[in-house]
């Protein structure tokens, strides 16, 4: 069965050191939001399960009257999201109100946009869960850099002068915008898995200087 995580290391399962990617366009289920992600049943938390519902309804299309042309067996990718906060270089990690995000799931690209609205619809309807936020999104990274965080989300800081050193040293510099944002990738569950163990790809929009 095809994993993404397995089949895409580089994008997926970076060192704990810094290193310069491009990463290639991907299409992804999206839902965009306002808030702190910890809030219990607020905004982000309703936003998770919206994802995993339209996601695990293309995994098994295969089993209803759906045929997605090209389509095969395959892991759900895991949880990603990109974040920012207005008027904020980096972040404030202690008003998480303010955080803005695009939580998102990759999706195979044998799904089309078509068969993201068919499982957008199937889902609201078996799992009495409105999906109708969901949007199917096309993202292009390009150059970035990225790095594996161990441990908690609030811990980040760190790793993140760790990544900005290591742009100063090679001759490159941040590159966020409005397109181009913070980036994580969530290897761990963190239901299950103490904080102290928790897996994140932080990744990082990059331009070169010279």
């Amino acid at each position: 069965m095809f994993d993404f995580k397995k089949e895409y290391k580089e994008f997926y399962m970076p060192k704990d050191k810094p290193e310069i990617v491009t990463v290639p366009r991907a299409n992804y289920i999206a839902v965009r939001g306002t808030g702190d992600p910890n809030e219990e049943g607020g905004a982000y938390q309703q936003a998770i399960s919206i994802l995993y519902a339209i996601a695990y309804t293309l995994k098994m299309s295969y089993k209803t009257d759906r045929k997605i042309e090209g389509f095969y067996e395959y892991v759900v990718p895991p949880l990603e999201g990109f974040w920012w906060q207005d008027g904020v270089q980096g972040f404030d990690y202690s008003n998480k109100a303010a955080f803005h995000w695009i939580s998102v799931i990759r999706v195979p690209e044998f799904v089309s946009e078509a068969d993201f609205d068919w499982a957008v619809g199937t889902a609201t309807r078996k799992k009495k869960i409105d999906c109708s936020s969901a949007e199917f999104l096309t993202i292009d990274e390009g150059l970035c850099v990225q790095i594996m965080h161990l441990g908690s989300f609030d811990d980040e800081p760190a790793t993140v002068a760790i990544m900005d050193a290591f742009l100063a040293q090679n001759g490159y510099a941040n590159d966020f915008s409005e397109t181009r944002l913070h980036h994580e990738i969530y290897l761990s569950d963190a239901r299950k898995v103490p904080p102290e163990k928790w897996k994140t790809v932080i990744r990082h929009p990059i331009r070169k200087l010279y």
